[in-house]
C-alpha cells in the first residue's frame, strides 16, 4: 500500500480547481446557468406550493399569497425573474452552440455579456410594470 500524501490526496492526480484558473466571463456564464436551472427547480416548487394553497381554500390562499408578497418573498420572485430570462436566453446561446457556431472566445465572451445583460435588463423591465401597476 502506498502512503498517502500530505495534502490528502492519496497519490491521486488532483484536478484544477477555480482558484487555479483566471475568472472570466464565460466561466461566470456556466455557473450562473447551472445556478439558475437550480433556482428554476425550486420556482417550480414554489408555483406547486402555490396551486396547493389555491387548492386548500381562500384562507390557506390568502396566507401564502402575504408569503409571498412580503419582502423576503419579493426578493425571492425577482430572483426566480432573472433565473427564468437568464436560463431561457442562455438556452437560446446553446442552440447556436449545438450547431457549432459561437465558439470563438470573443463571440462567447460577447454573447456571455449580452444574456446576462439580457437577464437583468429583462427582470429590471417586469418589476418595474409590476411595482408601477401596483401589482405588487
Amino acid at each position: 500500500m502506498s502512503e498517502a500524501r500530505a495534502n490528502g490526496s492519496g497519490g491521486r492526480p488532483l484536478s484544477p480547481h477555480m482558484q487555479v484558473w483566471r475568472w472570466h466571463i464565460t466561466m461566470l456564464g456556466s455557473i450562473l446557468h447551472r445556478a439558475t436551472g437550480v433556482a428554476l427547480y425550486a420556482g417550480a416548487l414554489i408555483a406547486t406550493g402555490w396551486a396547493a394553497s389555491l387548492a386548500a381554500g381562500p384562507d390557506a390562499y390568502q396566507g401564502y399569497c402575504g408569503l409571498l408578497g412580503s419582502p423576503l418573498g419579493k426578493l425571492v420572485l425577482i430572483g426566480l425573474t432573472f433565473s427564468a430570462f437568464y436560463h431561457m436566453a442562455n438556452g437560446v446561446r446553446h442552440l447556436f452552440w449545438d450547431s457549432g457556431r459561437g465558439f470563438v472566445p470573443s463571440t462567447a465572451n460577447a454573447t456571455t455579456a449580452a444574456v446576462i445583460a439580457f437577464g437583468v435588463v429583462a427582470t429590471v423591465a417586469v418589476w418595474a410594470y409590476v411595482l408601477l401597476s401596483g401589482a405588487a
